[in-house]
């Protein structure tokens, strides 16, 4: 029988009204599994109003509360590390190991908010005048929203969350329609936690149900994760209602490689960081950059390694690489290499076309690998989102950056060398919010901050780390003067307050 997911509001699952539902596939058999109810209008302000009515409470709730429920949730959430990684093998595809990645990375940031209390802490200033005070606090906004993409179904909420109702606010998530298992899990284990009803809340759906929560006057606050036109939609949209929001959008990401780079531990890294999670990662390194005479051999290596990737079911343990989560995806990855020659570019590895054994309507392509690729090819100049690399090559470390800083996208990049003056320079100059020297995918530990630079992010806050707290707060100053009687009348006086 096809499994039903319905939305989660006010604590408990909730049927959906609409009697609209999509399809969940299992991307390795192509096989419909799951169908998952499509929100109304109704029942966005449903779960919208049981935040709502929960932040009365949750929002003046003591730290010390706030935090031992994070902590049971983070116990919990460790004990059932697998059982979460297998719905995500189960609906998005990626393998099991990886998928288990991904929930300890979301577990980091709930070790963040469990620790909430060190960052909530104000500023006091004594004496800033005649027996006069100042004191700074932090508070939270109230109903907060998070729309999160299909690649990360766990880790991607909870870099929302976690600290947002750590923070006191409360939460309404928005999952992919894709994949939305990973997400209700999380649910339950937080009403498990002992999380009060509706500070949690979960809508599934399309644009219906985004635009409501973009729009909806008690929302105060939106976070997203996904594509670029996305990102861009949802700042527009959610400034112009008064919100504040963090946009985080596509990338492209390059790896330069300098001549004196161990070319070994660069051909391993590419290969990884291009093809782990078949590529569907906003980290994933999709482009490198060969500086000098190194391009020949770098792409032999490459090539070497990338014909021994084993490409099959995710809960099979021998697979290193899964299929894509639809076959439309898939046949618009494969778009890209079919028509790389035609562009210029040379196809080195061609994964169109590629099936497995036994899984044939699974949503399957293989290992692509483009080399000599032109900036003016598509698969260089768009986001793929797919187990194909392009490598370009340039003469000098200056046109590398020059290259790189000429993208539109500023999400991560990295360097590979051995010239530790080469990648100072590099750290400094080149534009991107993330970089890695000698690492292929620099993603920040849960205490910094994830965040790109130019079209990879709208907004003012990066994710997590000190900027998720400040996103989900506010701040407020406050001037106190406790006057001492022997002072007497303090009198009139219309001049603008001087500090004495």
């Amino acid at each position: 029988m096809t499994k039903i997911v319905n939305h989660w509001i006010g604590g408990k699952t909730v049927e959906g009204a609409s009697g609209t539902y999509g399809p969940v596939t299992d991307p390795a058999t192509g096989a419909v599994t799951t169908k998952v109810a499509f929100a109304t209008v109704d029942e966005v302000d449903a779960a919208v109003a049981a935040a709502k009515d929960a932040y009365a409470t949750w929002g003046t709730s003591s730290l010390a509360k706030r935090s031992t429920i994070l902590f049971k949730f983070r116990a919990l959430l460790d004990a059932n590390r697998d059982a979460i990684a297998e719905l995500i093998t189960a609906e998005h595809g990626k393998v099991h190991s990886d998928a288990l990645g991904e929930v300890a990375r979301g577990l980091e940031i709930v070790e963040l908010a469990c620790g909430i209390t060190v960052q909530l802490k104000g500023e006091l200033s004594t004496e800033v005048a005649g027996r006069v005070d100042v004191s700074s606090i932090r508070q939270p906004l109230g109903v907060v929203a998070g729309i999160t993409p299909f690649n990360f179904p766990a880790m991607v909420p909870m870099w929302m969350f976690p600290l947002a109702i750590a923070c006191g606010n409360t939460f309404v998530l928005k999952p992919s329609e894709k994949d939305p298992s990973a997400a209700m899990k999380l649910a339950e284990l937080l009403a498990e936690a002992g999380l009060p009803d509706g500070v949690f809340n979960i809508v599934h759906g399309d644009k219906v149900a985004v635009d409501r929560l973009l729009d909806h006057p008690d929302v105060k606050a939106v976070s997203f994760v996904g594509s670029t036109p996305i990102a861009r939609y949802i700042h527009t949209t959610a400034s112009a209602n008064g919100k504040r929001v963090q946009a985080l959008g596509g990338a492209k990401n390059h790896m330069l490689v300098l001549p004196d780079a161990d070319l070994d531990a660069a051909a391993d890294a590419a290969v990884s960081a291009a093809y782990g999670s078949a590529g569907e990662r906003c980290m994933a390194i999709s482009a490198v950059v060969a500086v000098g005479a190194i391009g020949d051999e770098l792409v032999e290596k490459i090539r070497e390694r990338a014909e021994k990737i084993k490409i099959g079911p995710g809960n099979d343990p021998t697979s290193e690489m899964g299929p894509l989560i639809t076959a439309a995806h898939r046949d618009k990855v494969a778009s890209y290499v079919t028509g790389a020659a035609a562009e210029g570019a040379e196809v080195v590895l061609d994964g169109s076309g590629y099936t497995v054994d036994g899984f044939e309507d699974g949503h399957w392509i293989g290992i692509s690998l483009l080399d000599k690729v032109p900036t003016s090819a598509k698969a260089y100049q768009d986001e793929i989102f797919g187990p194909v690399l392009c490598v370009l090559r340039v003469d000098t470390y200056d046109e590398g950056v020059a290259l790189i800083n000429g993208s539109p996208f500023g999400n991560g990049t990295a360097i590979f060398t051995r010239d530790g003056g080469a990648a100072r320079r590099f750290q400094l100059e080149i534009e991107a919010g993330m970089v890695g020297v000698n690492v292929p995918i620099p993603v920040p530990v849960g205490y910094h901050s994830f965040g790109g630079w130019k079209d990879s992010l709208f907004g003012d806050h990066h994710i997590y780390g000190n900027d998720g707290t400040h996103f989900y707060t506010r701040g407020k100053v406050i001037t106190t003067r406790w006057p001492d009687p022997a002072d007497g009348p303090s009198g009139v006086d219309l001049g603008f307050p001087r500090n004495h």
